[in-house]
């Protein structure tokens, strides 16, 4: 397996290619997890590859809480599914405080003191109740609780990391939090094991071809236990050994597309760049280009399965304006591609569908 047809298998697995997948949901569950710190751009991460679907579709999901978005890998924000926010959570929580040590150190943030907060979020939001981060911090500060900045964030994110807190639905362009226990009907748990081999198996058939090193990057869990839920699906799995990597990867995809018959406007932090450890296999046009190309903008267009360009977006009051700069020269036929990739955008922002200027 040349890196190229690593590119185009992960086109396939990672659902942007084609995809049989009807919901929002069911798309961020195919997925484990989907990167979601931008929350307008994760939407359109999603509506990508829901191409029947509009951005208001997706936020109904979230408003419902079908979808949640809270801190649950590395850290930072991810979207997940309803029904998997518990156990994913018992599997990866630790490894997240682990991570945030050195600053619940530097922020003065203990054990007795995150008790305490955990006691006023709890008698703050119990009842249904739906606030935003401002709100919270009012309540804290009534109990003579410094949160500001960064160490508020930190309580926050402990509070979701023990399973208290999650997302509510918006109010206007605020974020809510909600009690989990509330917010999302109660399931069935499973075992740590069975929370590893699960998303091992998630991670591998979303993101394939994949090394356990990509999935530790991703994760956050270490090397060793990769190497274990590697073991408890390998079956499951092909296994190919390029450059002394093996990759992983289902046999539900495969090169399929000729090079000219995709472009797509991937939003920043999208999976299929932030999915893996090494990005060599999509950045082949990128680094055989002399010179190298600048990156203008954060978000990247994917042609054939290769980052040819980056793009953004403005918002403005009555419209969206986009800009796009390639480092590659395209045909006819691609130009209409690329046009095609613009529409479709311009469709799932139905807020100024027919607003959409072009740079």
């Amino acid at each position: 397996m040349k890196p190229s047809e690593i590119a185009q298998y992960r086109l396939v697995s990672q659902q942007i290619a084609t995809s049989e997948i009807q919901t929002a949901p069911e798309m961020v569950k195919w997925f484990g997890a989907v990167q979601g710190q931008e929350y307008a751009q994760t939407k359109w991460g999603l509506g990508l590859r829901l191409p029947h679907l509009k951005e208001a579709d997706i936020e109904n999901d979230l408003r419902k809480g079908r979808i949640l978005r809270t801190h649950l890998l590395r850290p930072t924000w991810h979207f997940v599914a309803d029904q998997d926010i518990r156990w994913m959570l018992m599997l990866t929580a630790p490894r997240v405080h682990a991570a945030n040590a050195y600053m619940y150190r530097k922020l003065e943030l203990e054990s007795k003191l995150f008790l305490r907060c955990h006691k006023i979020l709890l008698h703050a939001l119990e009842g249904g109740k739906q606030l935003t981060r401002d709100a919270l911090k009012q309540e804290l500060k009534k109990i003579r609780i410094t949160a500001e900045g960064f160490r508020l964030g930190y309580i926050m994110m402990h509070a979701e990391l023990e399973g208290l807190l999650c997302s509510g639905p918006r109010q206007g362009n605020q974020s809510t939090y909600m009690l989990l226990e509330e917010r999302v009907p109660p399931c069935k748990m499973i075992t740590r094991d069975e929370a590893l081999a699960e998303l091992t198996r998630r991670y591998f058939s979303s993101r394939g071809p994949a090394t356990a090193k990509d999935f530790s990057t991703w994760s956050g869990l270490t090397l060793t236990e990769c190497k274990k839920g590697i073991e408890f699906v390998r079956a499951a799995f092909h296994v190919v050994e390029i450059e002394n990597e093996k990759y992983l990867f289902s046999d539900s995809g495969g090169p399929g597309l000729k090079p000219e018959d995709a472009i797509h406007l991937l939003p920043i932090y999208d999976e299929y760049i932030m999915g893996y450890k090494s990005r060599q296999a999509i950045f082949l046009s990128f680094r055989s280009s002399k010179p190298k190309p600048a990156l203008p903008f954060d978000s990247t267009i994917i042609l054939s399965g290769q980052v040819a360009g980056t793009w953004r977006r403005t918002i403005k009051p009555k419209s969206i304006e986009l800009e796009y700069d390639l480092f590659t020269s395209l045909n006819k036929n691609q130009k209409g591609l690329l046009e095609k990739a613009i529409v479709r955008f311009k469709k799932f922002t139905t807020s100024a569908s027919d607003n959409t200027s072009v740079k």
